[in-house]
């Protein structure tokens, strides 16, 4: 299951997750997919639904929407998910090396990525003293989704002497109005966490962003292709290769349970020089010489 069939980032990741699978020898694998908007929960229980009635060996979850209704609907066919943030926070598996029931899969980042994100946006906008990190979803515990990030995030807030506070959004309108609202005073930033109704309104919160000259770090790259201006994360197509070589495993007769949930490999940083020099922001040499790719 993945969002917005139209999305050249959900191609590419089905691209890389079945081409990795012909490389392993399944040149005649059939893949049933399913597309949908990420704020459209009703599809998303319908899809999975779908998608369990065919009985497939295997099923394959982009996010922990996805998961999630994919759980609800079967606990016996194996589910590989590529890119879930809190597996344990949201009930999906019992530990990382034993997962314990017919789902594990790759995570997309770490608890203490909450700290580096702060950091990098200290690094980049030195004068922005209050930050505002929206999100829209709860873990099954009925924490918020954006809790996994926090502690690290609020310790280094702390220390950076930032005033740094979380807002759930229902929906575009109520995001908007958290950033518009966050903006009115001077030297605001945001951190845009990993989460499916964040990045179902990417363009939304860049123009936010933009418009109200909100230094902005992401975790995820195709923002900062889109005008975003700062980006550092989990590199999500090399978790669809991954997902490719657990499937491999599980035709092989491997059960989830025995695949440990694994964290992310490879990481990368990216910067948008134009978006930082519309902020009248002065990239330091520093981290210039510490990313990734940098986008004129």
């Amino acid at each position: 299951m993945a969002a917005a069939e139209s999305d050249r980032q959900v191609q590419s990741r089905l691209a890389v997750f079945r081409g990795e699978l012909q490389k392993l020898g399944w040149t005649d694998i059939i893949m049933e997919t399913r597309y949908f908007a990420s704020s459209d929960a009703e599809t998303v229980q319908r899809y999975a639904k779908e998608l369990v009635a065919l009985q497939p060996d295997l099923l394959l979850s982009q996010n922990t929407n996805t998961t999630d209704a994919l759980l609800q609907q079967t606990r016996v066919i194996p589910i590989i998910f590529a890119i879930v943030s809190d597996p344990i926070g949201n009930g999906f598996v019992a530990s990382f090396p034993r997962p314990g029931g017919n789902v594990t899969g790759f995570t997309i980042s770490e608890p203490t990525m909450g700290g580096k994100w702060l950091e990098l946006l200290n690094e980049i906008a030195p004068s922005v003293t209050r930050v505002l990190v929206p999100h829209n979803s709860a873990t099954l515990s009925g924490l918020p989704s954006a809790e996994y990030y926090l502690s690290s995030l609020r310790a280094t807030a702390s220390f950076l002497k930032i005033d740094a506070r979380a807002a759930f959004v229902r929906d575009a309108s109520e995001l908007e109005s958290a950033i518009v609202e966050h903006a009115r005073p001077p030297l605001g930033g945001l951190v845009v966490i990993p989460e499916a109704f964040l990045t179902a309104h990417t363009l939304e919160i860049i123009s936010l962003a933009d418009r109200y000259h909100l230094p902005t770090v992401y975790s995820l790259r195709h923002f900062i292709e889109l005008g975003g201006l700062l980006s550092y994360g989990n590199v999500i197509l090399d978790n669809f290769r991954r997902a490719a070589i657990y499937a491999d495993r599980i035709f092989k007769g491997a059960k989830p349970s025995e695949l440990p949930v694994e964290a992310p490999e490879k990481f990368e940083l990216v910067i948008n020089l134009k978006t930082a020099k519309a902020l009248g922001l002065t990239v330091p040499p520093t981290l210039l010489g510490r990313a990734d790719e940098v986008i004129e």
